[in-house]
This record gives structure tokens, C-alpha cells and sequence, in this order.
């Protein structure tokens, strides 16, 4: 029950922060805005304002903006409606949803970086036997306080400093404290061959240690903060174009890869029960990847809409009703089908269909 109320509450959240950037970006331009809905369906309640039916309806996910003259068939004609407005008025109007969830995911990051990041803590849990932090000394519970003479305090700090420090037949200095003494210990990386979380093959510099389940929080000032956010979120955002390539072109399997609204209810469910500050990282993630792939240039997808726009700016007209619907409704079928398949093999991982829980696979890919 607990994860059925999350997942309502966090998407219908979502969903009405998307819808309400298009509706903002719309009164900018001028057009008007018949309703803005809460839920979808029948109406329930609500107020006129504005010339806008601000309504509750009967069910509780989702919502939508509908705005005059959208669709050419019900156009009259009217300067305040949205077909008859400029190419670069209706672009700001139709990325205005992503770029309002995306602007939320930088705010929810910013917020988690201020109350708190669990990390993990530079202490060694496991000492991997014929790896080179083995030979060279090190032993399980040392605190590793430098590498090479940079600090580390986190375990982030090691991995980063490794990668950055690691070099074929050189020895990287470690600084390990050990009770009450600190002993710099000479241990000289494998680079070895890896997967990455794309299931590519990289070179990657290990010394055979892993971390122990020791957790900080980890807090920042306001400003502080905002740059970690923001860092945050750039690099996941490289990461998800990156895992769209490889998926587009082959280069990563859809099924072991992609997961859907199950999936991500299963993720929701098991974060909220652990606590806010988990829960905040996954709504962050999902507001970051919804403002990711409705841009797509994907027909039915806003970034379906811009590309007819960018179509229509070139050609100095816009497509035909006819051929946009056409266009329109094989997308539609498309991403149904591609819906269904995605929701059935979540339905294989997470539920009792298939074989229960997933197993969870990491490759040892953290550097170590």
C-alpha cells in the first residue's frame, strides 16, 4: 500500500510540475489555456481563473494543460490560440514541460546535497587476496587517509584519486592509518578489463579492496550545494544520452537495461521505506529522465512536436494535419508496443510472474 501511495504521489507530482511549465510558458506567449487538470478523466472540482479551468479530476495520476486551438481540427482561428502563434513562441511553449522537470531535478539534487548524501567512508572492508593492495600490506579496517599525497576522506575520494594517479609499472603511495599510527604503503594497480554499467569492455586500474559499509553524511552550504547539484545532474544526464546511443544503436541490450513505470514503482516503493533522503534521489532521477526522454525527437513526445516545428520552420509551412496525424498514430503504436514489453519484463524481475526478487549483479567496477 505504501509503495501505491508513493508512486501516485510522487508521478501525479511530476506530471503536474511538467504540465504547469507548459502552462506558464503559454500565458507568456499569449495563448490561451482552457484547462489545467490535476488527475485525468472526469472533472471533480475546481475554480476559474484567468480564463483557465484549474480542475481536480477523477483519477489521480497524471494531468494535463489543454490550450486553445492545439489541435488544427478544433482551431477557429483566433490570435490567442496556440497554431496561430509564431514557430519560436509554440518551441518554448512545448519544451517548457521538460525544461521545468529538469529544473526541478536540479533543485531536488541541490536540496539532498544540503541535507545530507549517505557515503560511503574511506575505511577498507575486504582486502581481495592476489590483488596488489594484498601483497603491498594493506589490511581490512585500515582507514585510507592519502593517495599520492591527495587526501581522501570518502571512498569516492580513492576511486577518483586511483584513476587519476594510476600508471602501467607504477606504484601509487597509500597512506593507510592503522590504530595509532600511519604507514604509507607502496601498491603498484592491475589495469585491468572491466564492464561498465553500459556493458562495454573498458580498462579500468584496481588494487583489490573494497569498501566497508561504514556511511557519513556528507552536507554542504547552499552554494556548495547547488554546484554539487548541478555536477550531479550533468553527469547522469552524459550518462542517460550515452545509455540512449547504445541502446539505439545496438550497443546495449533493451531487456537487461530499461525498465519502466513498474520498475521504477518497485525502486520508489523500497526507497520511501528507507527513508526521505533516498526517496528524493530516485524522484530526482525520474524528473531528470522524463525531462531527458520527452524531448527525444520521438513523434507523440514534446520533442516529437519540436522536431515538426524545426520541420515547418525549414520548409516555411507546417506539415499537413493528415501526414502528422499519420506520422502521429504508427509513433503511438510504436511506443504502446515498446510500453507492453517493457512493463512485462518488469513484471519478470519484480513480481511474483517471474522469479521473484532480482538478483542484484554488479560487476566490480567501482575502482578499487
Amino acid at each position: 500500500m505504501l509503495t501505491v501511495i508513493v508512486v501516485v504521489v510522487v508521478f501525479s507530482f511530476l506530471v503536474l510540475i511538467h504540465e504547469a511549465g507548459h502552462l506558464f510558458a503559454a500565458k507568456k506567449a499569449g495563448i490561451k489555456v482552457e484547462a489545467f487538470s490535476l488527475g485525468m478523466g472526469k472533472r471533480l472540482f475546481g475554480i476559474t481563473k484567468g480564463g483557465t479551468d484549474y480542475r481536480v479530476s477523477l483519477l489521480p495520476f497524471g494531468g494535463y494543460c489543454k490550450m486553445a486551438g492545439d489541435d488544427p481540427q478544433e482551431s477557429e482561428g483566433k490570435d490567442d490560440e496556440f497554431l496561430a502563434k509564431p514557430v519560436g513562441h509554440r518551441f518554448w511553449v512545448v519544451a517548457a514541460g521538460a525544461l521545468t522537470n529538469y529544473i526541478f531535478a536540479y533543485i531536488l539534487f541541490s536540496v539532498i546535497f544540503m541535507i545530507g548524501v549517505p557515503t560511503l567512508s574511506n575505511r577498507v572492508g575486504e582486502v581481495l587476496k592476489g590483488y596488489p593492495a594484498e601483497e603491498a600490506g594493506v589490511k581490512a579496517g585500515d582507514r585510507i587517509i592519502s593517495i599520492n599525497g591527495g587526501e581522501v576522506r570518502y571512498w569516492d575520494d580513492i576511486v577518483e584519486n586511483i584513476k587519476k594517479n594510476a600508471r602501467e609499472g607504477k606504484a601509487l603511495t597509500v597512506s593507510v592509518e592503522r590504530g595509532d599510527h600511519i604507514r604509507e604503503l607502496p601498491v603498484e594497480p592491475d589495469i585491468s578489463k572491466v564492464k561498465n554499467i553500459f556493458g562495454q569492455t573498458i580498462t579500468r586500474p584496481l588494487i583489490g579492496i573494497a569498501p566497508q559499509s561504514e556511511l557519513l553524511s556528507v552536507s554542504y552550504g547552499p552554494v556548495e550545494a547547488f554546484y554539487h547539484g548541478g555536477r550531479k545532474l550533468l553527469g547522469l544526464t552524459a550518462m542517460t544520452y550515452k545509455g540512449v546511443w547504445l541502446l539505439v544503436t545496438g550497443g546495449m541490450p533493451v531487456k537487461a537495461s530499461v525498465s519502466g513505470p513498474i520498475g521504477i514503482a518497485h525502486l520508489m516503493g523500497k526507497a520511501a521505506r528507507v527513508g526521505i533522503v533516498p526517496l528524493l534521489i530516485i524522484t530526482a532521477h525520474v524528473s531528470m529522465a522524463l525531462a531527458i526522454f520527452n524531448l527525444l525527437p520521438f513523434p507523440v513526445l514534446d520533442g516529437g512536436h519540436i522536431l515538426f516545428l524545426g520541420i515547418e520552420k525549414i520548409r516555411n509551412k507546417p506539415i499537413s494535419a493528415r501526414t502528422q496525424d499519420v506520422i502521429t498514430n504508427i509513433a503511438l503504436a510504436l511506443l504502446i508496443a515498446f510500453a507492453l514489453f517493457i512493463s512485462w519484463n518488469d513484471l519478470m524481475k519484480f513480481t511474483p510472474l517471474g522469479k521473484g526478487e532480482p538478483r542484484e549483479r554488479t560487476e566490480t567496477v567501482q575502482e578499487k
